[in-house]
């Protein structure tokens, strides 16, 4: 091989001195992306035709050249111990290719044409070698920039790794490219030659910040050639902290909103125009004092807010940055109603036949209106309400009740107690009744008036008596007794107050004992008014109804003695009361109903008259008395 390189040499010597031209074209650059193939190619003419011809292929290393490949006639071989022994070859119409083209390549190569006697000639080539960098990398600036400096702050900085050739980085405001080297902005770039070869650029940008730049984005481009064209590529947009000073502080009720009334929960915040946020303080003001209320950072926050928190709040803020402090006000008012205050409180006596006034007022801060309630019943509207011909019906619970039109939540009530005093007045449905013998028989009285009644009794022609109940009600007492049937019966009532007395009779005549043959019967009638209309017709359907109860209860009765002889049924007291206590208010009393009274009353009494006590615990007497 180097023999073949001294031929050359020697042959290039010997042509140089001869007159025939040789003429060599070759394309300026050739583009190739890192890693694919290059193709060069060499194309020669000469003046006169050659008898041979050479063609060999060099490379400039650090201005030296060196031989990479030959070729003559049928020889095309490339030089060993190159860096491209392995990876070119030449077409026989003399184009380089060079495989796997590496950052290396990225060099001149020279193509030379000897023609011997014909003459020789050459050209190069620059074959450019690209890479694409990596999609750039920015980061901004952790900490808040202060408008106070007086020099460009760093912004952000943007790196673009591993590209060739050399990327470049430009910096960008919104749309708007940054120019180096401006008052208010500076670039400062750094270029890394990597092992491999390849280039990575980072740059710092610096800017001098206004507060209009708190919403502004920054970002960086990448450009970098390829074959044929120049490509880009853009970051993320970044936002910077801008830090400036406070000028002036808004104070403000945040919730809730509209009118305030006691009760709610208010939340006041305090708001500086500055960043960071300065340090708030609040207090409410009292005349010339200034008293501190404890609150969460720029929140001041009233729970169950009352008349008396109604007044002036104040928030301050401190600007630790400049020192400076800043000062807001706030006047709220708390809308109130007071407990309803009734007059006369709590209990009122008035005498029956008279009248009552009664008053009802709260304090408020609107205008409010008044509702007056016996129980549930509406009855009247207004401050006052006033009650005429006081009876005992007009006794009773009375409640007012406050409320406030535009803040309905506030409202408020009271109750009063009204008491009619009189003398005792005595009410019965039964006061004339007709009952069998040998049984008992129950008597109500209802004695309404106040101060309330004593009752007492007083029974004749009966061997065995007892008051069983004497309980209070609203309107008055109730007492009631039980007496055993033994003949005629007459009893009187009397209830007794300090106002008066008051006697109520009952006469109770006997009815004797059936014949023991007859089925035993029971029957309940009571007269009422509106039962008169058809009076023939409606003593048919009675005759019908208590003959078929008759029948009925003459089989029951027959069973019911036929089981006692054969010792079915037990003797015992708990027996007779499961056999005759659910029959023995409604079956065993003939009444005649001489008074009519209020259906509360006769709802009350009806039960407790009904109740009857059998004589004692024998079963056959006990079955003797109901028949």
């Amino acid at each position: 091989m180097a023999l073949l390189k001294t031929a050359f040499i020697f042959a290039v010597l010997v042509t140089s001195q001869v007159t025939a031209l040789v003429t060599v074209k070759m394309k300026d650059q050739v583009e190739v992306l890192l890693g694919k193939q290059a193709h060069i190619s060499c194309n020669s003419s000469f003046s006169e035709l050659p008898s041979k011809v050479m063609i060999q292929w060099f490379v400039v290393e650090n201005g030296n050249r060196e031989r990479i490949h030959y070729s003559e006639g049928q020889e095309n071989i490339a030089d060993t111990g190159t860096d491209y022994t392995e990876r070119i070859s030449v077409s026989k119409d003399n184009i380089l290719t060079i495989r796997n083209v590496q950052l290396k390549d990225n060099r001149d190569f020279i193509c030379q044409v000897g023609g011997m006697s014909a003459g020789n000639g050459e050209s190069k080539t620059e074959l450019k070698v690209y890479n694409a960098p990596e999609p750039p990398e920015i980061e901004g600036t952790h900490s808040g920039i202060s408008v106070t400096h007086d020099a460009p702050s760093q912004i952000a900085t943007c790196k673009a790794r591993n590209g060739f050739p050399k990327p470049n980085i430009t910096w960008y405001q919104n749309l708007t490219p940054l120019q180096n080297g401006e008052d208010e902005t500076k670039v400062s770039t750094k270029v890394t030659r990597e092992s491999s070869g390849m280039f990575t650029v980072d740059s710092q940008l610096f800017y001098k910040v206004a507060k209009e730049d708190m919403n502004t984005t920054f970002y960086c481009e990448v450009s970098y050639f390829m074959p044929g064209t120049l490509n880009m590529f853009e970051s993320n947009r970044i936002n910077i902290t801008v830090h400036y000073p406070t000028t002036e502080v808004e104070f403000r009720r945040e919730s809730p909103h509209g009118l305030l009334k006691q009760g709610d929960t208010v939340k006041l915040r305090c708001l500086a125009n500055g960043n960071p946020p300065p340090a708030y303080s609040f207090f409410k003001v009292q005349g010339e004092k200034e008293i501190e209320i404890k609150a969460e950072q720029d929140l001041l926050t009233l729970k169950d807010v009352k008349r008396q928190d109604s007044g002036l709040y104040r928030c301050k803020s401190l600007d630790l940055e400049t020192f400076d402090e800043y000062t807001g006000d706030l006047d709220i008012f708390v809308n109130y109603l007071e407990e309803a205050v009734l007059t006369p409180a709590a209990i009122a006596f008035v005498e029956e036949g008279q009248d009552l006034s009664m008053s009802c007022n709260a304090l408020s801060s609107q205008q409010t209106n008044i509702v007056w309630l016996k129980g549930d019943q509406k009855i009247g509207k207004g401050n006052t309400m006033t009650l005429t011909n006081a009876s005992f019906d007009t006794a009773g619970q009375y409640t007012c009740k406050v409320s406030v039109p535009t803040l309905p939540d506030l409202k408020t009530s009271s109750t009063l107690e009204v008491r009619v005093q009189g003398a005792p007045r005595l009410s019965s449905p039964r006061l004339k009744i007709e009952h069998r013998v040998e049984a008992f028989v129950n008597l109500t009285c209802v004695a309404q008036g106040y101060p309330l009644p004593n009752i007492t009794w007083d029974i004749t022609s009966s061997k065995t008596w007892q008051v069983v109940m004497n309980r209070k009600v609203k309107q008055g007492v109730i007492s009631v007794v039980t007496a055993e049937m033994t003949s005629d019966l007459t009893a009187a009532c009397k209830a007794t107050n300090d106002l008066g007395e008051m006697t109520q009779h009952f006469i109770i005549s006997a009815i004797p004992l059936e014949p023991p043959t007859t089925a035993p019967t029971t029957t309940t009638t009571v007269a009422q008014p509106h039962m008169k209309k058809n009076k023939k017709e409606g003593n048919g359907v009675i005759i019908v109804v208590i003959i078929v109860c008759i029948l009925l209860l003459a089989i029951l009765g027959s069973v019911l003695y036929f089981l006692y002889k054969k010792g079915k049924i037990p003797c015992g007291r708990s027996g007779k009361q499961d056999l005759t206590k659910e029959k023995a208010s409604k079956d065993d009393i003939v009444v005649e109903l001489k008074a009519e009274k209020s259906n509360e009353q006769a709802g009350l009494l009806q039960g407790v008259n009904g109740d009857k006590k059998p004589p004692n615990n024998q079963c056959e007497k006990y079955i003797d008395l109901r028949n």
